[in-house]
């Protein structure tokens, strides 16, 4: 299968290239910055494609042939107006241009955000109720991707079937290492905060019910892969961790891993709102539930490495690939 790949690069990107890849499938991967990130150009079967989100011609052109879109990409603004621009339009014009061209499957990265803050456990049949614009925005997308059944032979009247498979995808918290030399890394800053906190011995506190149901982007491109080797259409899978970890627990977790350390973890009480994301559907259709313990010592492990270079004056290599345009 050709695979159409924006956002190939990135945080959760680079491991569902990785992964696409090593299932024997083709990737176009549509980036602002080919070969940034080597290892990502010289997997089996990937072409790289420079182009932004807002270059439609080119974004159009490059997907033709292709059985498949992955669209992980975010066009980002700082206001209503620039975040519409920027990601609704440019991935409703691509989800019209992947219909136009035959492609059979199209899967968009939305986000737990399009849901909102929902206290209680969510599954996906839950209300949308966004409340910031990247929430609104993702919210909007999903929209019209599954709302895009026909278009119109005229005003009211409906028009020629869409024929494009079309499937959602909502990560929660996704971290990685960097899968590659140069890759990219979405790491909350309290891991590395913490890790210099605990290694020049200083306490760290954090609310006693602060945390989330943490996913690695290595386990996230598995679902990728599911759903993309299916024949689903108009379905939405949350993806993330089964399992409910709190930053408390991570900081213990980091401590134990210094021994010479004197920091203490301190959990002040609160009342923390517990955001549940019921993860029966990924497990009930492809079989994958996720526990993220062991890829969450890696990342501490990772995080701590860099606190200790930097503590000893070395300079860090950039592992965040901002959106620009």
């Amino acid at each position: 299968m050709k695979i159409f790949i924006t956002g190939g690069t990135g945080n959760i990107g680079q491991y569902v290239t990785k992964t696409l890849s090593e299932a024997g499938h083709e990737c176009v991967v549509y980036t602002r910055t080919p070969g940034r990130v080597p290892g990502v150009g010289q997997l089996p079967g990937v072409t790289e494609v420079k182009g932004f989100l807002s270059e439609y011609e080119t974004m159009e052109k490059s997907l033709q042939g292709c059985d498949a879109v992955v669209h992980i990409a975010l066009g980002w603004g700082n206001e209503p107006l620039s975040m519409l621009e920027n990601d609704t339009r440019a991935s409703v014009f691509l989800i019209e241009a992947a219909e136009r061209a035959g492609v059979g499957q199209f899967i968009y990265t939305s986000s737990t955000a399009a849901v909102g803050p929902m206290p209680g456990d969510v599954d996906e049949t839950t209300l949308c109720k966004p409340d910031d614009l990247y929430g609104a925005t993702k919210a909007s997308t999903e929209m019209y991707l599954l709302g895009f059944r026909q278009y119109y032979a005229k005003q009211g009247g409906r028009g020629e079937p869409v024929k494009m498979r079309r499937n959602i995808i909502r990560p929660g918290y996704t971290f990685s290492n960097p899968a590659f030399e140069g890759g990219a890394s979405q790491s909350d800053r309290r891991f590395f905060n913490t890790a210099k906190d605990i290694l020049e011995n200083r306490d760290v506190t954090f609310s006693k019910s602060d945390g989330t149901q943490f996913l690695s982007s290595a386990q996230i491109a598995q679902l990728y892969l599911k759903l993309v080797e299916s024949d689903l259409n108009e379905e939405i899978f949350f993806a993330l961790g089964s399992i409910y970890t709190t930053w408390g627990e991570i900081a213990q977790t980091m401590l134990d891993m210094v021994p010479e350390s004197t920091s203490k973890v301190i959990l002040k009480p609160d009342g923390w709102t517990h955001y549940r994301y019921k993860t029966d559907k990924i497990k009930r259709i492809f079989g994958l539930r996720f526990d993220a313990a062991a890829e969450l010592r890696a990342h501490i492990r990772w995080n701590l490495d860099r606190a200790r270079s930097e503590l000893a004056g070395e300079a860090l290599p950039s592992v965040t690939h901002e959106y620009s345009d």
